[in-house]
């Protein structure tokens, strides 16, 4: 199983101290932070891709590609790929490129976005967002699976004898997930290619999740990727910690109170017991991090929120060194010892290269995961 952080790169005001970040300031925050989770021992870092204030991430590749030249373990990934406003000819390339960079150490997400006023700014009607999702991805695809590709579809132009370059590192595409937090069509893709699902698994109670995650699960298995168990599910959450929980729990209030997400709203306590956020100690975040498995089955990979709400660097690396050293070394323990020998590890891309080699698949469905 994979243990990791995504952000979603906010620019917040601290509410403690009225001042917020530059975006110089906070990419480079982001950076450091990325740094930090290798150091600790995590396993994945994974950005976002936003294009609107009060967000800095409009670049995911050329952050990760930093990032890659500064670490040697850590797997880089989106949190969001726009597959809906993004032209799928720059994805291929540009994650191909970035996967060469990294030595295969790259996998992203797709996702729609949820900010309407994007669309248009790319020529793109957010009310064609499934529509765009699945055709961008079809081609996406072929132009990674296939060297020449010729294509005619509804939202551009065509392709004609077309090769996209530089070509898949080991002719193995890097890893997909599909990220949606409310929409069944988008755990259907992922099902319909054997992709991951990922379920960002933070604003909604536990039976949405259940059930986002079982539908996948079962059409994953209707299309003959594997059983049910065997489907590759990733979830989000978000987590503060300090070693008493009444400290996190004063610590972090006007950080939640203030959060332009979440902020003015229903209170902490409420939040907390409605939906994954935890705010406590370790041994806290321990035990509810493992409940999840009760309501989604074993699952590959887990995501934690950390540098969100206008928290300082300070404090957000703090939070990575409790994560590493106190809670992620139990989840790792707990979840292997209770994983059936049936469900498969999470994907990496050596593992991927060796199912190809061995004849198991094209890299793309559940048996090479």
């Amino acid at each position: 199983m994979q243990f990791g952080i995504f952000t979603v790169g906010d620019v917040t005001v601290d509410p403690t101290t009225g001042r917020a970040p530059s975006e110089h300031e906070r990419i480079k925050a982001m950076l450091a932070i990325a740094q930090k989770a290798e150091e600790v021992g995590l396993d994945v870092f994974a950005t976002g891709e936003h294009h609107n204030p009060p967000f800095v991430p409009s670049s995911p590749t050329t952050m990760l590609g930093h990032i890659a030249a500064r670490t040697e373990n850590l797997i880089l990934s989106t949190s969001t790929t726009l597959i809906t406003t993004n032209d799928p000819v720059k994805i291929a390339e540009d994650f191909a490129m970035l996967q060469h960079v990294a030595d295969g150490r790259v996998d992203l997400m797709m996702g729609r976005g949820n900010t309407g006023p994007v669309y248009p700014w790319f020529g793109k009607d957010i009310r064609d967002g499934i529509d765009l999702a699945i055709e961008n991805y079809a081609l996406l695809r072929r132009l990674w699976d296939e060297d020449v590709v010729t294509w005619k579809g509804k939202f551009r132009t065509p392709l004609q004898s077309f090769t996209s370059t530089p070509r898949p590192m080991d002719g193995v595409a890097p890893f997909v997930w599909h990220g949606s937090i409310r929409s069944p069509e988008i755990a259907e893709q992922a099902a319909y290619y054997g992709d991951g699902f990922f379920h960002n698994h933070i604003f909604w109670p536990a039976s949405h999740t259940k059930q986002m995650a079982n539908l996948y699960r079962q059409r994953y298995a209707h299309y003959g990727h594997g059983t049910p168990e065997q489907a590759i599910v990733g979830l989000g959450g978000q987590v503060f910690m300090r070693k008493n929980s009444q400290d996190a729990v004063r610590e972090f209030r006007p950080y939640f109170d203030n959060a332009p997400v979440y902020g003015h709203g229903p209170s902490l306590e409420e939040f907390t017991s409605q939906t994954p956020l935890t705010v406590g100690s370790p041994q806290e975040v321990i035990e509810r991090t493992l409940s999840f498995r009760d309501y989604v089955g074993d699952y590959q990979r887990q995501l934690f929120l950390m540098d969100h709400a206008g928290l300082p660097l300070k404090t957000v690396l703090e939070q990575l060194d409790l994560l590493g050293e106190e809670v992620v070394p139990v989840l790792r323990k707990e979840f292997a010892n209770k994983r059936p020998a049936n469900v498969p590890d999470a994907p990496t891309h050596a593992a991927r290269v060796a199912a190809k080699s061995a004849g198991s698949g094209s890299g793309s469905e559940g048996s090479s995961k």
